[in-house]
């Protein structure tokens, strides 16, 4: 080995140790604060919630509808053969076990980020009876699954875990 290889050896390992020097630090300061690591899941009584009714929570900063389904909208739900959907899910895969009457999504448009209608007292469901998006015009089913208009998919089912009978923890 010759002293001009080990002074190249040498040189290279010093700037990969420098240039971790620099990235450690750049990387953890992207980790998120302790306050917002305190507001990563929130709890929601859902006892008022009567079926066919639907309410809108906070989660993140974003809003979260939760649907109490009546039995025909279940049905509904189930009747449509998801293969032939945009974004193929059943209602099954997007409720838990044993609780197929709720139904808790995000409540923000696939598409471009808007907020659907149909969450409210007396809004827009639009022609599926699910949620109707007023900005592009992209329409969900009673199981929040993408049925006409340009949003590429279902809106999205965060993690979420019944706590009782009458308390959600989302997150």
């Amino acid at each position: 080995m010759r002293r001009r290889d080990f002074i190249n050896i040498a040189a290279v390992s010093f700037a990969g140790v420098g240039g971790l020097a620099v990235l450690v630090p750049l990387v953890s300061q992207m980790a998120p604060s302790a306050d917002v690591l305190a507001q990563s899941s929130t709890e929601i009584d859902i006892s008022a919630i009567t079926p066919g009714q639907a309410i809108k929570a906070v989660f993140r900063k974003q809003p979260v509808f939760i649907r109490n389904l009546t039995p025909d909208e279940v049905a509904a739900a189930e009747k449509v053969d998801a293969s032939t959907l945009r974004d193929p899910q059943t209602l099954e895969e997007r409720t838990k076990e044993g609780k197929t009457n709720w139904l808790i999504t995000m409540g923000v448009c696939t598409h471009l980020g808007c907020v659907p209608l149909g969450a409210g007292e007396g809004e827009v469901k639009g022609e599926f009876g699910g949620y109707f998006c007023p900005c592009h015009g992209s329409s969900y089913d009673t199981a929040a699954r993408i049925r006409k208009g340009p949003a590429p998919l279902n809106l999205q089912v965060p993690e979420y875990s019944f706590i009782s009978d009458t308390v959600v923890k989302i997150g």
